[in-house]
């Protein structure tokens, strides 16, 4: 894990993880069920979450040219987490 409850320009990033040489940010989104979960990721946030991310990338080698992917980790009143893969489409 890279960082926990990150803090940027835009807002908090949940997870920052290093998988190899690639960063995965993740948002983390708990409700009764994962659709409702997933209904509360609005654009703006995504947004405020990506500049972040970028004020992350400046701290890194390859800066703004790291290899990455976003994140939806959608957590169910039981627990169960669904994982949605490149879920900001960048």
């Amino acid at each position: 894990m890279a960082a926990r409850r990150w803090r940027g320009p835009g807002g908090e990033i949940d997870l920052i993880l290093r998988t190899g040489g690639r960063l995965v940010f993740v948002e983390v989104k708990a409700a009764h069920s994962h659709a409702i979960a997933a209904e509360r990721l609005s654009a703006r946030q995504m947004g405020r979450i990506a500049a972040s991310a970028s004020a992350f990338l400046a701290g890194e080698p390859r800066g703004q040219d790291s290899e990455m992917s976003f994140e939806v980790a959608l957590v169910d009143g039981a627990g169960r987490i669904a994982i949605v893969e490149n879920a900001f489409g960048v």
